[in-house]
């Protein structure tokens, strides 16, 4: 499955990681209201990282988006019903 590049606005925390408030999918703005997790994932390989989110907006839906560090851009896998 190839994701797509998606926009996110995020609020960077004192240690400089950026937490999502906001995705822009297909030109609506979909306020986060709940982070419900966060993980890690490293390449066995080439060991580059990627910052995974599930969120809960403001539209009703799961969203699962992911940074990643060696794009610095933001991706998004999907959505789905709670």
């Amino acid at each position: 499955m190839i994701e797509d590049k998606v926009e996110v606005i995020a609020y960077s925390g004192y240690r400089g990681e950026e937490i999502p408030k906001a995705i822009v999918l297909h030109n609506e703005r979909i306020v986060v209201v709940e982070i419900l997790d966060s993980w890690l994932e490293e390449g066995v390989d080439d060991r580059v990282r990627k910052r995974f989110f599930k969120v809960k907006g403001n539209d009703g839906s799961l969203h699962e988006i992911y940074y990643g560090e060696k794009e610095m851009e933001w991706f998004y896998k999907g959505a789905g019903k709670p």
